[in-house]
């Protein structure tokens, strides 16, 4: 009988010491809490004894976390645009006795996600829908980032990044982005047509002076003298030559008929 009840207490010692132990994992910082009261200063991670009867670990995630949303965003011309938009942020390790005497565990959906959702309709009704969809999205995101930071950084929230994954536009507005990218495009290759045929043209244009100084040249060049000169040099190789030939001239130069 005597040694159930001993094994009886050691069992109970046992549990006791289990529940009044706890573990603060890598990426967490905990609270002592006795009798309703925070006690000063953050646990770090490993283990801790604590009195499970008087007191409670409080813990504290200061990961960075993804806050997933899609979102129906108004746009600069009034219309809703539907996005998926993601936050990534974590929390001030110096502020968690902050945010958990202000805002609870429930911080997120308290502070984060409220602001997060505000803050993202009111820098997208900045911009038209085009504007979100092919052009300054990464603007976009820097603007929600910075002007989120501004609202919730001295809370104790550091914002890590916003990213816009998927613009859905309304119907037909994707089809004439689509069209009038297309048509910016081809009006590009018509440009670069047309200075491909001026370059053509420039070409031209220099081969046929260069043509026409050569050819002012030659003509100064050539006196009456010279040309009577050059036609005797040919007349006398072709007497050289073993073939029979016949040779006309104007009368003002010998002619040579046959051998």
């Amino acid at each position: 009988m005597k040694s159930k009840i001993k094994k009886m207490g050691y069992l109970t010692l046992a549990i006791a010491l289990f529940a009044s132990c706890t573990v603060i994992r890598p990426g967490q910082i905990g609270m002592k809490q006795t009798i309703g009261k925070l006690k000063p200063g953050t646990i770090q991670q490993g283990a801790k004894l604590y009195n499970p009867f008087v007191s409670k670990i409080i813990k504290m995630n200061i990961r960075t976390v993804e806050l997933y949303e899609v979102l129906e965003l108004p746009t600069k011309e009034g219309l809703n645009v539907k996005t998926e938009i993601i936050l990534l942020y974590h929390v001030n390790p110096t502020k968690v006795r902050e945010i958990y005497e202000n805002y609870g565990l429930n911080y997120q959906k308290v502070v984060v996600q409220s602001n997060f959702i505000a803050t993202a309709r009111q820098v997208s009704a900045r911009y038209d829908a085009k504007e979100l969809y092919a052009v300054d999205r990464k603007l976009v995101e820097h603007v929600i980032m910075d002007e989120l930071t501004t609202d919730i950084g001295d809370l104790g929230f550091i914002i890590d990044a916003v990213l816009l994954k998927e613009i859905t536009l309304p119907a037909g507005m994707t089809q004439a982005i689509q069209s009038k990218a297309n048509a910016e495009q081809a009006a590009l290759q018509m440009d670069f047509v047309i200075q491909k045929a001026r370059k053509e043209a420039e070409r031209l244009s220099i081969e046929a002076e260069g043509i026409r100084k050569a050819q002012l040249i030659i003509d100064s060049s050539l006196t009456e003298s010279l040309l009577k000169y050059n036609y005797i040099e040919m007349l006398r190789g072709l007497s050289n030559s073993p073939n029979s030939k016949i040779i006309l001239t104007d009368g003002k130069i010998p002619m040579m008929l046959g051998n």
